[in-house]
């Protein structure tokens, strides 16, 4: 019970926020205030200063924080070494951007270690990043760049960026497209973290160009339902277009490519299961470490 309050209350703290808290731990938000209060009352302490739409820590938060993050860091590496320790069995977790790249390895390395569990988590450049550093996940591909010494990072593969129609759209008839062309259409656009996006809009900020009401979707896949629907128009990588009929995928001038990374935490390159799906990658992807 303590671990799971501790758990919420270093969540909120480094989110500043209930709302979010939940949405990273997979609670409710009145769980995760219940939680937070309880160790509270339990000792007769105040965490948190609330007041305004973040939560502050207080000076006993301050000074609980780094223990409680050390304490869960602690857990994880245990947690990991019981996944790691069965030869042959054990599980594996990974998280992607997109399933294209990974999906690729993952088949591999099933067929050489079929006994092992292995999960794959579908978010972000940015959610999926924060999971490798969480001691969430194990390897994590991304689209994101990142200069950081506790993480091993390999390019994975490249895809330039395109704009996917529907073949009923105006915009259909033509085979390339300049960003210009997108003034005044819907445009469909991953959540805010997405490197596609960022991408997306440095494209039209830097032309000055505005394009029609945005919708924000939270997944390639409901992005794409939603040019096949003629919602909208959308930026994307090449790969993530499907072959459909109903889609038409034009050339974009002067698109960005859109680089994939593979991601391992240093401390954990060596273990059992991740050594093994980081030479699966090395073998299938050219991806050396």
């Amino acid at each position: 019970m303590l671990s799971a309050e501790l758990r919420a209350f270093y969540m909120v703290a480094r989110l500043g926020s209930i709302t979010q808290a939940a949405k990273k731990l997979g609670l409710s938000q009145p769980t995760v205030t219940t939680q937070v209060r309880n160790l509270e009352s339990q000792y007769g302490i105040e965490l948190f200063y609330r007041g305004g739409r973040r939560l502050v820590l207080s000076d006993e938060g301050v000074r609980l924080l780094p223990r409680v993050k050390a304490l869960l860091q602690q857990e994880a590496e245990i947690e990991f070494e019981l996944r790691n320790g069965a030869q042959g069995q054990g599980s594996l977790r990974l998280a992607a951007t997109a399933p294209y790249y990974m999906l690729d390895l993952v088949k591999v390395f099933r067929e050489r270690l079929p006994q092992v569990e292995v999960t794959v988590e579908i978010g972000n450049s940015q959610q999926v990043l924060e999971m490798l550093e969480d001691y969430r996940v194990d390897v994590a591909a991304s689209s994101q760049c990142v200069e950081d010494a506790r993480l091993v990072r390999r390019l994975l593969g490249s895809d330039p960026l395109v704009v996917a129609v529907h073949r009923s759209h105006p915009l259909a008839q033509r085979q390339h497209v300049t960003i210009e062309a997108l003034a005044g259409h819907c445009l469909l656009m991953r959540e805010r973290g997405s490197t596609t996006r960022q991408l997306t809009e440095r494209l039209l900020d830097e032309a000055g160009v505005k394009a029609g009401a945005l919708l924000e979707i939270g997944s390639r896949e409901s992005i794409r339902e939603g040019v096949l629907r003629n919602i909208g128009v959308s930026v994307i990588a090449r790969h993530e277009v499907p072959l459909t009929p109903e889609l038409r995928v034009l050339t974009l001038e002067h698109a960005p490519v859109m680089h994939e990374y593979l991601y391992c935490l240093k401390e954990r390159r060596q273990a059992r299961l991740p050594a093994a799906f980081l030479g699966v990658a090395q073998e299938v992807a050219g991806v050396g470490f």
